[in-house]
């Protein structure tokens, strides 16, 4: 994954990842990859986010299992 010279402080460790909603804010999407805010919305807006980025409305928003995928993150199979 490219850098992106982000100024996000702390990204999110692997429980809180699979933790998220089916589909997330692009804040919390953000978060997963230590993007900060600005750029995430910028690299959304040029098509250019990490992830495929879902448009509603004015409200951009992302699917968890792109993120994991992403991240190399195995979501746990149901028992």
């Amino acid at each position: 994954m490219p850098s992106y010279g982000t100024t996000a402080s702390k990204g999110m460790d692997v429980s809180e990842a699979l933790a998220l909603p089916v589909i997330t804010t692009l804040e919390d999407s953000n978060r997963a990859f230590g993007i900060g805010r600005t750029t995430g919305y910028s690299l959304a807006r040029r098509g250019e986010y990490p992830v495929p980025v879902l448009r509603l409305g004015n409200a951009y928003r992302v699917r968890r299992a792109d993120i994991l995928r992403a991240l190399g993150i195995d979501e746990p199979t149901p028992a």
